[in-house]
């Protein structure tokens, strides 16, 4: 099986970026299909650049352990897995620069995972529904497209949010049936337009 590699990638990350990739785990066939669109991923981190080295922060769930938690991990640590990658960029968005994500996104370290995926409060949290609170803190007005999963009875942030989002645009996918550093834009009418206000508690 082959994997994106470091190299493929790295000149086009910016600090800030959102990085989904499709992993080869057991659970990322099923985290993968949960969104209802673009079915190209399972699993989203926040890229973090600082003096040069390139990180992931990421809430990451170990399914056969049950456990798990936002981390930030090497950018070669991130891609072990995964066999496509997409870099996805906020798109001029309330003024939010890069820096300002991955700073925010810092704060969150050692955040237990969301098991439960609870969107009502934020003292755990799974891939996606980081992406979100780092975002709220920020721009407390921004709203994410939301799905309802009828099997736990909740509202959840598909991985896709960022393909099917005005928000963000795609700077580029590798991966099957891709050519590296190709954008792949979903169509706007493919986009999912429901968004559901979640009310944290304040941190």
């Amino acid at each position: 099986m082959e994997y994106i590699q470091e190299h493929e990638i790295v000149s086009y990350l910016r600090n800030g970026d959102i990085i989904c990739r499709l992993g080869d785990r057991p659970w990322s066939l099923l985290f993968r299909e949960i969104s209802p669109n673009d079915k190209r991923f399972s699993h989203l981190g926040i890229v973090r650049i600082s003096g040069g080295i390139i990180s992931v922060i990421n809430a990451e769930g170990l399914a056969v352990e049950g456990r798990g938690y936002v981390n930030e991990v090497s950018l070669k640590e991130f891609l072990k897995i995964a066999q496509s990658v997409g870099i996805y960029r906020l798109n001029g968005i309330d003024g939010i620069d890069g820096n300002e994500i991955s700073d925010a996104a810092l704060e969150f370290k050692g955040y237990p995972f969301d098991w439960q995926f609870d969107m009502n409060e934020n003292t755990k949290l799974y891939c996606s529904e980081l992406l979100y609170v780092v975002l709220k803190k920020i721009s407390p007005n921004i709203e994410l497209n939301c799905i309802w999963l009828k099997e736990i009875g909740k509202y959840i942030i598909p991985v896709d949010v960022c393909s099917q989002s005005e928000y963000f645009v795609e700077i580029g996918f590798w991966g099957k049936n891709s050519k590296a550093g190709k954008a792949h834009n979903v169509p706007a009418a493919a986009r999912s337009d429901q968004r559901v206000k979640i009310h944290y508690p304040a941190p």
